[in-house]
This record gives C-alpha cells, sequence and structure tokens, in this order.
C-alpha cells in the first residue's frame, strides 16, 4: 500500500513498533546501556529499525530523526522524529506506561504527532489547529487557568538539575495536585483534560516533537521554559499547559532558571 497521507503512514510506522516491543514486554531483556548512560534494549532497535525501513519504502523523500539510528535527509522538507519505545526505564521495569512516540515535521513545524501506548490499547493523535483524538474519539485539553486549581506531573525528579527542580518544586507545590511518573502518556493525560499542566527537562527531539501535535491538536499550550515554540533544535525544558492562562503562570516559575544553549 503506497504511501498516500501522513495520517496513515504514521498508523502504520505505530503498528509496527509495537510488533516488536509488545513481543519482548515483560520477558527476560538484555539491556544496554547508551553513551549517556541511558538504558536500551534491542527492542527499542528493532522497533526503530523497522519504522525506519517503511518510511524509506513508503516515502524515500523523507527524512528521519529517531532515538536508536540517528539522522537520515535531515535536511529534506518533511522529517519523521521517532522514539520506538519512549519511557524505556518503565518498558524494562515492566510498567504499562511506555509509548511509542511519531512526529511528522514538515520545514520545521509538527504537522501531526502520535502517542501509541500498545500496552493500554491507546492511540493519541493530533494536528495543531486539527484536533486530537484518541482511539478516533476527539480529546480536548482541561479549560484549567489557574495553579491553584491545577493538577501537575512530571516523571521523575532525578531529570532535573538543582535550580531547575528548585524551580519546579516552587510551581508544583502552589498547585491543586502534584504526581510523578508517567514519561509520555502524561502529555496524553494533559490532552485528554485528566491533568492540567506537565513540565520537564532533559529531553530530545524524539522525546517531545510528538507530544506538539497532540497537545496543541487538543487545545492546550507547550513550549520550552523561556515560552519559545519547540523544534528539533530546543534545549531540552519542556513545559505543556491545557491554557494559555496556566502556561503564563507557569512560566513565571519556570522562566526564572537561567537559559541552556540547545
Amino acid at each position: 500500500m503506497p504511501y498516500t497521507d501522513p495520517l496513515s503512514l504514521a498508523g502504520r510506522l505505530a503498528d509496527v513498533a509495537g510488533t516488536h516491543s509488545l513481543g519482548s514486554f515483560r520477558t527476560r531483556l538484555q539491556v544496554d546501556l547508551k553513551a549517556d548512560a541511558s538504558p536500551v534494549t534491542l527492542a527499542d532497535r528493532a522497533a526503530e529499525a523497522a519504522m525506519r525501513a517503511l518510511i524509506n519504502e513508503e516515502a524515500p523523500t523523507h527524512g528521519i530523526l529517531g532515538e536508536e539510528h540517528g539522522r537520515e535527509r535531515i535536511d529534506a522538507a518533511h522529517v519523521w522524529v521517532l522514539d520506538p519505545i519512549d519511557g524505556t526505564k518503565s518498558f524494562i521495569t515492566g510498567s504499562p506506561l511506555w509509548g511509542t512516540l511519531i512526529a511528522l515535521v514538515h520545514q520545521g513545524s509538527v504537522d501531526l504527532g502520535l502517542i501509541d501506548m500498545p500496552v493500554l490499547g491507546e492511540r493519541w493523535i493530533g494536528r495543531p489547529g486539527r484536533g486530537s483524538h484518541c482511539n478516533g474519539q476527539p480529546v480536548h485539553t482541561s479549560g484549567c487557568t489557574a495553579l491553584a486549581q491545577a493538577r501537575v506531573l512530571t516523571t521523575s525528579p532525578d531529570a532535573f538539575a538543582p535550580d531547575e527542580w528548585a524551580a519546579y518544586d516552587a510551581l508544583s507545590r502552589r498547585a491543586a495536585m502534584r504526581r510523578f511518573g508517567g514519561d509520555c502518556y502524561g502529555y496524553a493525560q494533559l490532552a485528554g483534560g485528566h491533568v492540567d499542566l506537565v513540565a520537564e527537562c532533559q529531553l530530545q527531539p524524539y522525546d517531545y516533537m510528538a507530544l506538539v501535535g497532540v497537545v496543541e491538536g487538543a487545545g492546550g499550550v507547550i513550549t520550552d521554559w523561556q515560552g519559545r515554540a519547540l523544534s528539533i533544535h530546543s534545549n531540552g525544558r519542556v513545559l505543556a499547559a491545557a491554557t494559555a492562562a496556566l502556561h503564563r503562570e507557569a512560566l513565571s516559575w519556570l522562566a526564572t532558571v537561567p537559559d541552556i544553549a540547545a
């Protein structure tokens, strides 16, 4: 079946990745450490290799940026940004809250984002300005506008430098509730209206580009900690909020942390 539209190919890429990852989930895995000391499994590598092969077959002029196998035709007008298993630590410890992230970037801007949660059977797809869906049903952010009423989420305190944590801690302690864990699923929860604010650090483009499509399609706002639009050159600090008003209030806490180069 030839490439016809980005939604079709994105769905097929998620299917291919899930075939490889689900077959290895909760099995005895060989875990290697990459140069940055983050864990990786054969499932990560095999899933991304299969996704890349499909793109090269169906859309050979498109570029690819993947976590496990690097850059290919990165200057193309269309670039697929892939993370076969976002949340590898969750994957190797048997938690179901890992997912596959797929973004299509057109001339630097996100055209679509997909968060696939194979164990949960949920597929979240969003396109900025054109809506977001979970398993075909429209989703929307909560509409929360004030930090005091917000449910705030981050994956782990371990991902923050001391000054970043101090800012996040001050922000989140003023919220109605704060929770930890979730990896990419936290942004799906935000898009679905279940949490209101997510802030994280040390992310790579393949960790956050897909989130832009889903969050913005659902009516939310997602930027770096200085309020700048996210790109493949961003510095890894991400702030996502249900509304522009909540985003502005959160930025007032996080933007006090000294900026860092991408």
